[in-house]
């Protein structure tokens, strides 16, 4: 292999590791129907068949499911694998290469072709017996050659190489963030499935909760329209909110089955598998932290800002790679080994010899990689001062999401207490006689509206807390702690 081409071969193994690199990592909004094509954390890779007993499953159960098994999880290690590949690959341009061949082999020559005229041979009269050339003697020569040879090769000094190895290892060190940004990932997408999950049970425990309260009032309606006391409207009125209830209760089912769906899906468990979540909705109030205190965790923490920082540091060292294509090269390389021939014996035979390959013209092609690598440089550089200000603007969003969530939730038992309070109030008139039941059922409509609220409101307070630890790049190792559990 030509000795410059040979020395630029670690930028051919790193740099598409650092395309594939750019973007890593990234949030994808949850579309209308999950679809791993769509986003790889809402796939997995099934763990195990379906099977008739029930699986109890946490948060962190489901939080380590996910790690094992995730889809988009999976692809990043993977990534990172092929990129510590490529850098083995370009560390062997620094390594000797040795070889050891062996061969054996019977050969015919044609001396004439390869010069030995009959007028040539007879100046070797003298080597011969007598003097002169024996009769009969034949241009044609036969014999068996057996040879084993070291071989050894070695690049002592290449710019390229040298770049080339420097950017392998800053590739090899963004795959591993990105492999850690795509673990905060999963983490984010189970737990919020999780939580959704949840506050969809809570939804379904509520909604028959009503349809059970909705019944016992149109009871109560029937029995005063059989004795005479209310008209037949009083009942009908009953009947529709018995079915209005009995309506959200079916959605709020099937949303949670389709949830549970989703979880199974992002973390390993076959879609026919019978599941109870054992984890109830967490609450508690997050402590207050300043906007600099986060910003300061961020920046040391947060895998995706470390990925881009080593992107950087890789794009420089392909910028160096190119610009030392116009360095001297220096090459060694050689051999030992042995000949035997029939009849002749056995020698040794070697060859050592070093190359200094200086380029004196290539301006053109040596400008080109050189601009088209600036430009990958500057493309990742304002890409990295991007993230900084995207920090900042993040954290911003998800400490105000958290405060006004928090906010929400307050709001939401407010509501709760003061309908159950509507509703008690609502009842005892109507078993008064003093009312209808018209503002009954408005005020049975009013606590199932205010109890779905504070189911929202939860789930969202929760989720914006994950938000925040995730936007402070502490997520894996406090979500237990932000959640309060």
């Amino acid at each position: 292999m030509d000795v410059r081409r040979r020395s630029q071969t670690a930028l051919r193994y790193v740099v598409p590791g650092l395309f594939l690199l750019l973007g890593m990592g990234s949030c994808t909004m949850r579309a209308q129907d999950p679809s791993s094509a769509v986003n790889p954390y809402w796939g997995s890779v099934t763990a195990h068949p379906a099977n008739d007993q029930i699986l109890h499953l946490s948060l962190d159960d489901a939080i380590r499911r996910g790690l094992e098994t995730n889809l988009g999880l999976r692809e990043a290690e993977a990534q990172e694998i092929a990129v510590k590949g490529d850098r083995d690959q370009a560390l062997q341009e620094f390594l000797p290469t040795i070889t050891l061949t062996g061969d054996t082999g019977y050969y015919q020559h044609n001396l004439a072709v390869m010069g030995f005229s009959p007028a040539l041979i007879g100046k070797f009269a003298a080597f011969f017996p007598g003097g002169t050339i024996p009769a009969g003697f034949s241009s044609i020569t036969r014999d068996t050659l057996t040879e084993g040879t070291i071989h050894f090769d070695e690049t002592l000094f290449s710019g390229p190489a040298i770049a080339g190895w420097r950017a392998a290892g800053a590739a090899q060190q963004a795959a591993h963030y990105a492999k850690m940004t795509a673990r905060g990932e999963t983490i984010q997408q189970v737990a919020d499935t999780y939580l959704r999950a949840i506050a969809d049970a809570s939804e379904v425990a509520d909604a028959k909760a009503n349809v059970e309260q909705a019944q016992i009032f149109l009871s109560d309606a029937h029995q005063a329209h059989v004795a005479g006391t209310v008209a037949n409207l009083e009942e009908v009125r009953a009947k529709v909110e018995l079915q209005a209830r009995e309506q959200a209760q079916i959605a709020a089912q099937n949303a949670l089955d389709k949830d549970l769906i989703l979880l199974k899906r992002e973390i390993g468990i076959a879609p026919g598998q019978n599941v109870v979540l054992t984890d109830g909705a967490p609450y508690s109030d997050l402590s207050d932290q300043t906007l600099p205190e986060l910003m300061a965790l961020a920046y040391q923490d947060r895998q995706d800002y470390q990925n881009l920082q080593n992107q950087v540091k890789g794009f420089k060292a392909i910028h160096a790679a190119y610009r030392s294509e116009r360095w001297p090269t220096l090459h060694f390389n050689g051999y030992y080994g042995t000949q035997t021939i029939t009849t002749v014996g056995t020698h040794g035979v070697f060859m050592a010899a070093g190359t200094l390959s200086i380029p004196i013209f290539k301006e053109a092609g040596l400008r080109g990689g050189e601009d088209a690598s600036q430009a990958q440089l500057d493309s990742a550089q304002v890409q990295l001062e991007s993230l900084r200000q995207q920090i900042e603007e993040q954290l911003r969003a998800a400490m105000l999401d958290v405060s006004a969530t928090r906010q929400l939730v307050d709001v939401a038992r407010s509501n709760v207490d003061l309908a159950t309070r509507e509703l008690s109030d609502e009842t005892a008139r109507v078993k008064a006689g003093v009312d209808t039941n018209l503002p009954l059922v408005t005020a049975q409509a009013s606590l199932a509206t205010a109890q779905s609220n504070l189911v929202e409101s939860i789930y969202r307070y929760n989720t914006s807390k994950l938000g925040l630890a995730r936007a402070a790049g502490v997520l894996e190792l406090q979500f237990r702690q932000y959640l309060g559990r």
